[in-house]
């Protein structure tokens, strides 16, 4: 038996669908399994020895795509059409991904299918190109259970998802494995997206109430300039005891920085859901998108967000900048606080 599937979203994405591939190679542990998704993602994926193949595609953004891309592009199409599959799963919910999974020609070609409010209808032009249209599963719920979903039925899987993965023996070391010498706190303050985006006095507030618990706080951020600039900036002042990753760590070494870690803060991003792969309890804010829907997966955790006792539907009309503003340093310190006290 050969599946694939397709998902060419963002990174922290790729995780989520790890429980999905897990319990299909434990129903199938014959079954060859592959995965489409973005180029430049894939790497958060070394740590699922569940996937046979991984193949990518080029990122979508107008301006960012070469020639050398189209024609990768074209290879890789080429290989699916000309490779027999059973199963095609499309799991991002857009056309790039249709198109890999149509061109399959799996016996089975499954997509989902919204009506609104709970997503943008399928045309009727896709829906002749796929043999199975999941109409179910989707609502107010966890990103994880909408790819097990849109899976479990067709597959026969078990009703509970497992966790996300990150295998232990695909972690990699790092070069601050020999300075951090004791428990420590991983914060991950860096985002892309304004409305997640924290100020960064606050941070370095949070960072400071960490140390008084923490002998050391690791910074974690990406390679971008901008990042890096913010996270050395939170080190400053704390006598060495705040470190940074500088962006250099691979998401294989941040994953082994995480595993030992006591506690991770931070804002949704892909650190944030592979800190839940491999277990280590977390505190996160949230702004938008909805917490129901991306929060820690089977991980110990506390959500901060404003306005939590508003109805979902009236706070998402809120701009998400207004709602991270609108978090307190106590409320994440107190989050904090109940966090550890769980875990002690």
């Amino acid at each position: 038996m050969r599946i694939l599937f397709t998902k060419l979203l963002h990174i922290g994405d790729n995780l989520l669908l790890t429980p999905t591939l897990v319990a299909t190679k434990e129903k199938f542990p014959q079954a060859e399994i592959w995965v489409a998704v973005r180029r430049g993602t894939e790497g958060i994926l070394a740590g699922c020895p569940e996937i046979d193949r991984l193949i990518t595609t080029a990122r979508p953004e107008e301006g960012r795509r070469t020639w050398g891309d189209f024609g990768r592009d074209l290879v890789t199409l080429a290989e699916i059409a000309a490779t027999h599959f059973d199963y095609a799963f499309e799991l991002g919910d857009n056309n790039r991904g249709r198109i890999l999974a149509a061109a399959s020609r799996a016996k089975i070609r499954c997509t989902n299918s919204y009506e609104r409010p709970e997503g943008i209808p399928l045309p009727s032009s896709w829906k002749k190109r796929f043999n199975h249209l999941v109409t179910t599963g989707h609502g107010p719920v966890h990103q994880v259970l909408r790819d097990y979903n849109a899976v479990r039925e067709t597959l026969g899987l078990p009703e509970d998802p497992p966790p996300m993965r990150f295998a232990q023996e695909a972690m990699l070391p790092h070069a601050l494995d020999g300075v951090i010498t004791g428990p420590y706190a991983v914060v991950h303050a860096a985002t892309r997206w304004a409305s997640k985006s924290w100020p960064q006095d606050r941070w370095k507030q949070v960072v400071a109430e960490l140390l008084h618990r923490f002998p050391q706080v690791l910074i974690s951020c990406g390679p971008n300039p901008r990042e890096i600039g913010e996270a050395a900036r939170f080190c400053e002042g704390f006598q060495g005891k705040v470190l940074s990753t500088e962006g250099k760590l691979s998401w294989a070494q941040l994953a082994s920085a995480l595993d030992s870690a006591s506690l991770f803060v931070g804002v949704d991003t892909a650190a944030m859901h592979l800190a839940a792969a491999v277990g280590c309890p977390s505190v996160v804010l949230f702004g938008h998108p909805p917490a129901y829907q991306f929060r820690p997966w089977k991980c110990p955790h506390r959500v901060v967000r404003s306005r939590d006792l508003m109805i979902e539907t009236e706070r998402y009309q809120l701009p998400g900048e207004q709602l991270m503003q609108e978090i307190s340093l106590p409320m994440v310190t107190e989050a904090i606080e109940t966090m550890l006290a769980q875990q002690a």
